[in-house]
């Protein structure tokens, strides 16, 4: 059992740290240019990437069609290299599914955004009693505290708000950066290398005072947090950042050709996010976020899916896939595909689909894991699951967990003392782990 202390830092303070310090890149000019490469990395290191899909996707239109049925929508299916059709409008990942499956029969409780995305994030509901940590964090404290030469954080989340570490503290946070490796809240960049010197200095002072001043833990943790801001930023593992030192061509796998009309939006930002991905976990980094909203579809929902969601989502999904496969990465990264929740098999007046939990999917891959799989039966209208065996957050990141590496026995400790179980008990799923 492991016994988690909290710092009592908030976030905002942490970021605050990492904004000062982030000054140092254009300032003092501390990174040189390295290449990472999957041969660097120490034996059977292995990461996830959660690919985070805000808004709730229509599942039922991607990875879970129901063609001739009132609810089956405009869409049709198509075959894959895997035992599973999947939507017409995935085409190149339709490729590469024989290394990816989907879990048709997710049932799940939270059909509020808000609550969606903790309970997916933590596999626990909501509690006043208690912060549960993001799965991103508990990955960070199992194996990014084990990887000495791991020198930037072991959480890093791409274009979204973040998670929260809850009790286990600051220092799994997870290191919000957008999709061109800028770090998020920081507005130091100006700073002159003397004034950034200065400002350091007379911090270093204020922190030493209150660690004096013996007012328990939270003084050193405080500082060692901080320390960790400061140094993270002379690391050369910074360059994992950097997209554009990958060659065009290979960004072009990621992003796809810009639909007519500029409709990829952003220039393919997702496919960029996921380079920038394979990028971190090839330095190390065991956990990895990447978001990509706007799937709050009440209205609209096939034109908007046919001409922006779907094409920078199979465009950088089969990128990613075939990129750590061709690098020799793919069985040592998990790779999560999800959202808060589904969107109802009835299409509404606006032609949208609204808020549904009760049967939908989450897709899954890579790390040893079994591909070319559809784990669980909706019936043919997509409203309910048949298959006799629901799952839920705790089974997907319980599955995970198994890939990585991490014991399914393992327990923490909140900071009121009460034991949580690793992915809140959950069970691997059987026809994925072999």
């Amino acid at each position: 059992m492991s016994l988690i202390t909290p710092d009592g830092m908030s976030r905002r303070h942490f970021m605050r740290h990492l904004s000062a310090s982030a000054a140092t890149i254009p300032a003092l000019n501390f990174i040189s240019h390295v290449q990472a490469n999957a041969a660097q990395l120490k034996k059977n290191q292995k990461s996830c990437i959660l690919m985070w899909m805000s808004g709730g996707p229509p599942t039922i239109d991607i990875w879970d069609l129901k063609p001739g049925s009132k609810n089956g929508g405009e869409f049709s299916p198509i075959a894959t290299k895997g035992d599973l059709q999947i939507s017409e409008h995935m085409p190149r990942t339709a490729q590469v599914m024989d290394n990816l499956s989907v879990v048709r029969a997710m049932s799940t409780r939270e059909a509020d955004h808000g609550r969606g995305r903790y309970y997916m994030h933590t596999t626990y509901v909501p509690n006043p009693t208690v912060v549960h940590p993001a799965f991103g964090s508990v990955v960070s404290y199992e194996l990014g505290t084990k990887r000495s030469e791991l020198e930037i954080p072991a959480f890093v989340s791409i274009g979204g708000g973040g998670s929260s570490p809850g009790f286990l503290g600051m220092s799994h946070a997870p290191f919000l950066v957008d999709a061109s490796g800028r770090i998020s809240n920081s507005d130091m960049g100006n700073l002159s290398p003397d004034r950034l010197q200065r400002r350091l200095a007379m911090l270093e002072e204020v922190e030493d005072n209150f660690i004096k001043s013996q007012r328990g833990e939270s003084g050193q943790a405080h500082k060692d947090v901080y320390g960790k801001a400061v140094n993270l930023m002379t690391s050369k593992q910074m360059d994992a950042f950097k997209v554009d030192q990958e060659p065009a061509e290979l960004l072009a796998k990621y992003t796809g050709a810009p639909a007519q009309g500029g409709m990829m939006g952003g220039g393919g930002q997702f496919g960029r996010s996921l380079v920038m991905a394979r990028r971190l976990v090839e330095t190390g980094v065991p956990f990895v976020e990447v978001d990509f909203g706007g799937w709050d579809l009440h209205a609209d929902v096939f034109n908007t899916l046919k001409n922006q969601r779907l094409p920078q989502l199979d465009a950088g999904i089969a990128g990613l896939t075939q990129d750590l496969k061709d690098r020799g990465m793919l069985d040592d990264t998990v790779l999560v595909w999800m959202g808060e929740f589904g969107r109802t098999p009835r299409i509404n007046g606006d032609t949208g689909r609204d808020h549904w939990a009760k049967s939908w999917s989450v897709m899954i891959g890579g790390g040893g894991l079994k591909g070319g799989v559809a784990v669980g039966e909706t019936n043919k209208d997509g409203d309910d699951i048949v298959s006799g065996q629901t799952y839920q957050p705790g089974d997907i990141w319980a599955t995970a967990a198994q890939a990585l590496g991490i014991p399914l026995d393992t327990v923490h400790t909140s900071k009121r003392g009460r034991p949580m179980k690793l992915a809140n008990g959950g069970t691997p799923i059987k026809e994925l782990i072999g």
